[in-house]
This record gives structure tokens, sequence and C-alpha cells, in this order.
């Protein structure tokens, strides 16, 4: 496997490590694996594409070689480092007696073609000429968090409600799933070694690129966009802007937009013919997004963004994707160290709100409540069931009890009206026998422009009240320590 560190390099790994394969990965830096749950099941080998000697030791013994890197560099004769590494990959490939090659290309038209999807093709040829039966997978825009052309489609239509755009954004766009992008790779390693070919993939839709940010914007719950197709952005000019209003880098934008300025659609489907689709059929643009932003609308807040330890669907984060990717997330973190055992900290914590209070500025969220009773929410006064204690799905002001680990976690999911998704977690971490430490974080997905907006405005409260409430807490928990002890000695 070469290009496990990326994208879908990543995510294929523990599908081939499923169906039995035993895997080598090639990697120039191997700790970029450091934290990969599949790490432990493959053999690394430390070595760079560039290298005569670090190819033959990477495909020696070797039944099939995925061949999924491509430079995103726009510096440089980069056509000429991608010809030369496919050259070396196709040659000592054949002297090792490989059996396959699969490669995962770009979707393309035919005629001129941009620098990068054009080495992009002419990679996949020389792998075809390569004398080992090679399948050249050419697919488009592949949908799933982490992807770099899904979250330039995220960012894009999550910051900004209207915008104007290149042209090409009327061009003709048919996204796959990243699952399904999977089942192919996979069973490309299966096929008799009479098969030597390109195959398009694709999934079922085909849309104008304009419309995959629209689409994704009414799964996501925003308002679909204005969008100006204006004919004087040059890629340039478009990858520039990119770069301004996405966290994703102008270096990465601008083979992205420069793939854009083609149509990719199937040609054919003769892939039908060699691999069939999965039993439950391709999946649609929409279920595509709906399944990459799921784990945030489900509230499970640990899955939603790239630090993540739970691993589940191929849509998910993994420790090697880039800072950019993944939905925005905002966080407020407060730790205190508390002179009281942790059973009195709990206590506090699980009492939190209705008459007990929130600890800190009083009138600052009663303000709060009232305006969110003003705009149609629940408001801050709907109380709590119980004084002291609090179960799963309890109503707590104009929050509700999402989890609850007795003792130690709690997590309180938003209900007021917010442009986006909102928790406030505590965490009570016993030290000593009379010294505990209570985490307190507020984590909040924007939704849209608005929600960055408005994570902005309110942030410079949140330094007063968050701070003030951890430290309350912890005096309140104190307070109870010290009156239990002398209520004790009495």
């Amino acid at each position: 496997m070469t290009g496990a560190t990326g994208y879908v390099g990543g995510r294929l790994v523990p599908k081939l490590l499923e169906q039995g394969y035993q895997v080598r990965v090639l990697a120039r830096d191997p700790h970029r694996l450091d934290g990969v749950p599949w790490q432990g099941d493959v053999e690394t080998i430390k070595g760079d594409l560039q290298v005569q000697a670090d190819v033959a030791r990477a495909v020696d013994s070797i039944d099939v070689v995925y061949y999924l890197v491509h430079s995103m560099s726009s510096a440089g004769d980069f056509e000429e480092i991608e010809r030369t590494v496919a050259t070396l990959v196709a040659q000592e490939s054949l002297s090792a007696g490989v059996k396959r090659i699969v490669y995962l290309g770009g979707l393309h038209p035919e005629g001129p073609l941009s620098r990068h999807l054009g080495s992009r093709k002419e990679v996949g040829d020389i792998l075809l000429a390569s004398g080992v039966p090679t399948i050249a997978l050419q697919a488009g825009v592949i949908i799933g968090s982490g992807s770099a052309s899904f979250e330039m489609i995220r960012n894009l239509t999550d910051i900004l409600p209207a915008m104007p755009a290149p042209k090409w954004v009327r061009n003709r766009i048919q996204p796959i799933a990243i699952r399904d992008v999977l089942h192919y790779l996979v069973k490309s390693a299966e096929l008799p070694p009479t098969l030597n070919r390109a195959l398009d993939i694709g999934g079922p839709d085909v849309f104008r690129y304009w419309q995959l940010m629209n689409g994704y914007a009414v799964v996501a719950g925003l308002k679909e966009r204005l969008i100006v197709a204006l004919p004087v952005l040059s890629p340039w000019l478009a990858s520039q802007w990119v770069n301004l209003v996405t966290p994703i880098p102008r270096s990465l934008a601008v083979p992205i937009i420069e793939s854009l300025l083609h149509d990719a659609v199937m040609k054919n489907h003769d892939i039908d013919d060699v691999i069939p689709p999965p039993a439950e059929g391709l999946i649609g643009y929409r279920k595509a997004v709906e399944l990459a932003l799921v784990r945030m609308r489900s509230g499970e807040v640990e899955t939603s963004w790239r630090n993540t330890e739970v691993i589940g669907a191929p849509s998910d984060p993994l420790p090697s994707d880039p800072e950019w990717a993944g939905h925005k997330v905002y966080t407020d973190t407060r730790e205190v160290t508390v002179d009281a055992p942790s059973e009195d900290l709990w206590a506090v914590v699980e009492s939190i709100g209705g008459d007990n209070g929130w600890y800190s500025l009083p009138v600052a969220w009663a303000a709060r409540g009232l305006l969110d009773k003003m705009v149609g929410g629940v408001g801050i006064r709907r109380g709590r069931r119980d004084p002291n204690k609090l179960v799963t799905g309890d109503a707590l002001d104009f929050w509700r009890v999402e989890k609850i680990e007795r003792d130690t976690f709690l997590r309180l999911r938003a209900e007021m009206k917010v442009p986006g998704l909102a928790w406030l977690e505590f965490t009570v971490t016993p030290i000593t026998d009379q010294k505990s430490t209570l985490t307190q974080r507020a984590i909040f997905f924007p939704q849209g422009l608005g929600g960055r907006l408005y994570w902005m405005a309110v942030t410079p409260l949140h330094g007063i009240v968050f701070a003030g409430m951890a430290k309350s807490m912890g005096k309140t928990a104190e307070q109870r320590f010290s009156a239990r002890v002398l209520a004790t000695a009495k």
C-alpha cells in the first residue's frame, strides 16, 4: 500500500485486513500513522518512492500493489516527479512478480486536461503499460469527512450564504461516496490477471458543482446558497478565494480547482460488468453527505472531530487526517484543582441548574434565558426534575442530559436557540482522598456563517461566565467538604 497516510489509503487498509489480507505499507514518515487503529496490524516500511531500493524492498513478495499517491503541489515540475515514481513502481513491481496493480486516478473527459488531471492520467497510462495487470479506477469528487474535495464543499457552503464563483460551478460532476470507492478498491484485488484497463467509477447522481454545494446545504440544515457564476475568476484567483474563506491550504486548493475546470462524469458503466456495485446499491449524494455528518447530528461528540479515539464508519476521521479536515468545532475548556474529595465535587456538578443556579453571573444566565424565550426557545426556567439527582434524558433549564456516568462525567446538550449544536461537559477526576480536578468543556458546532459570528460574539462573555462557573463550583465543593468535616467532628 502506497498512500496509507492519505485519505483513501488510511480507510482502505482496515477493509483489506477485514478480508484477511496481510498488508504492508510504505511511508516516508511512519510516525504519521501513530494512533491509527490498524497500525499494529500491518507491516510498516520506512521509505521513499523516489528511491529504487526502497521501492524494491516494499514490493518484494507482494501480490497486489495499491498506488494511491499523487503530488498536490503546484510548484516546480511535479509532473516529472510523478512520472519517475510511477515508472519506478511499475518496473520494480514487474521485477518482483507482482500480480496486480490497483491505481486510483481521476474522472476526466477526452482532450486537453489541467496539469494535475493530465498527470494523474499519465500515471495511469504508465502503470497500465507496465506489464503487470493493472486496474486504473477513475473517480470524481469523493464524498466523506476528510476528503479534500468534500471539505472544500463543506467549508464554502458552511461559511458563505452567498458567493461569487467561477463559471466552472456549472460543470457536471458525478460524486461518489467513500464507502463505494473502498468497495471498488477492495474488489479490484480479486480480479483475474487477464484484465488490464482503466474503469470509471461514480455514484448514481450527476449534478452541476453548484448543486453539490446546495445539496450539502439542505442536508446540513442550511438555507440554499446564492451562487453567482462569474467569467473572470481564474483558477489562481479562485484558489486565493478558497484559501481566504476556508482552512484548506492554497497549495491544495489549486489542484482541486484545476480538476473542476472539466466535467467529471463517467464515460461508460463498464465497471458494472467487472465489479458489480455493492449489494445494497451505490450511495446517492445526499445520503453520502448525511453519512459524513451523522456522527455530529447523533450527539456522539467524541467522534465528531479529528482528535478522536473511536473510529467506525469510513467517513469517520483518522488521526492521520490533516488538521483542516472535519467539521468546524469551537471549544472552551476550563480546569480547576479542588481541595475536596471527588464525591463532594460530583455532588455539586450533579446538582447544577434549576434553583441551584449556574454558579456565575446569574444576571447573564437570566438574560440568556429571556432572549431564548423571545425567539421561541424553552428559556432557562424549565428547572429540573430532582434538585440533586440527574438521569439521562432529564430536562435541565435550557439543557438536556445527554450522558451521565455517575461520579465522573456529565454531558448536557443545549436546547436553547443557537445557530449550531452545543454541549456542556463536566468531568470529575480524583487526585487524592481530599483533592480532585474539575474539567469543564463547552463545545459548539457552528451552523453556517451565523454560527461562526455567534461564537465570536459570545467568546468575551465566555471568558467571564465559564471561568467563573468552574471556580465557583470548585469553591462550593470545598465548602461542602469543610461543612461535612465539621459535622463529623461534632
